[in-house]
């Protein structure tokens, strides 16, 4: 068994494809197959289910695949720690973003390269659940999004709050001219405007569906997306109102919006900033969170 082959056995499972996952091994397919044969033959295990096309791992190539990511992160990160004592904190992060958390990701980086201007930065967009799954199993090294703390203690990774600002409307004043007079804006006051909103699987979108459930208002919701640049655009031309945890959007890219804060009640989850434990996360997250922390703080 060698590193290698741990590490084809990650990219099959993030590709769920063998010719993808040979491609991002930099190996060809049959030489992919080979070495994960080789590997099944020397545990004396199956670990991949085979048909024609990739179908999924056995039970015991779930098992064995969890150790590998495990393995193979600890292999990067002695990489990168090698690097690090050779050119200094340089590389990539890999970081998952849950839309529409309570602070504005280009700042925080930008702070960040302040202390380490030579960090590259991938970013994931996902849902709060799928981003705790990525924390899990090493997919990203750092996380950023809602999370119950008593998992994140029962995990043991590191957090750091983000400040809950609360959260407001922006709007264009042009279009809505009626939501310029309130200095507060309430749920029954927002549900007979027109919305644009994150996707019903966000969850900051199933939030506010379970704010406006509980005041017994209906709100009508004109434009949905993942992407929170069409919710902006679809604002910023009057389609509709966009609502937002506060201090989410960069200033500059509001224009000529207007912003008004919601009477709502706070969200149950913590948004945070997470890596793993000390002595398990990667020393590229480690400098990050700890730089981070420290400009949030």
């Amino acid at each position: 068994m060698d590193i290698k082959q741990l590490i084809y056995l990650c990219n099959l499972e993030r590709e769920r494809h063998f010719g993808r996952a040979a491609e991002a091994s930099f190996v060809t397919q049959p030489t992919l197959s080979m070495r994960l044969k080789n590997l099944e033959r020397e545990l004396g295990l199956s670990l991949i289910n085979r048909s024609n096309n990739f179908a999924g791992f056995t039970p015991e190539g779930d098992r064995v695949l969890a150790w590998a990511r495990e393995i193979v992160s600890v292999y990067q990160g002695l990489k990168l720690e090698v690097e690090s004592l050779k050119h200094g904190v340089n590389g990539t992060l890999r970081l998952g973003v849950v839309p529409q958390c309570s602070v504005a990701l280009p700042q925080l980086l930008k702070a960040v390269e302040a202390r380490y201007p030579q960090l590259n930065y991938r970013i994931a967009v996902l849902s709060a659940d799928q981003l705790l799954e990525a924390l899990n199993s090493h997919t990203v090294d750092v996380g950023i999004g809602f999370f119950e703390m008593a998992t994140l203690r029962e995990l043991h990774f590191q957090a750091a709050l983000l400040a809950d600002r609360g959260v407001e409307i922006i709007f264009h004043p042009e279009y809505f001219q009626d939501l310029a007079q309130y200095d507060v804006i309430e749920l029954a006051t927002l549900a007979q405007q027109p919305l644009c909103l994150a996707e019903p699987t966000r969850y900051f979108r199933r939030y506010l569906d379970t704010m406006f459930r509980e005041a017994s208002v209906t709100p009508r919701v004109i434009v949905e997306s993942a992407s929170i640049m069409q919710l902006l655009q679809c604002t910023q031309v009057g389609l509709g109102v966009l609502i937002s945890p506060k201090g989410h959007l960069l200033p500059e890219s509001l224009h000529d919006l207007a912003q008004r804060p919601v009477n709502i009640t706070k969200m149950t989850r913590e948004a945070a900033l997470v890596i793993a434990e000390p002595g398990r996360a990667t020393p590229l997250a480690q400098h990050f969170f700890d730089a981070a922390r420290g400009h949030l703080a």
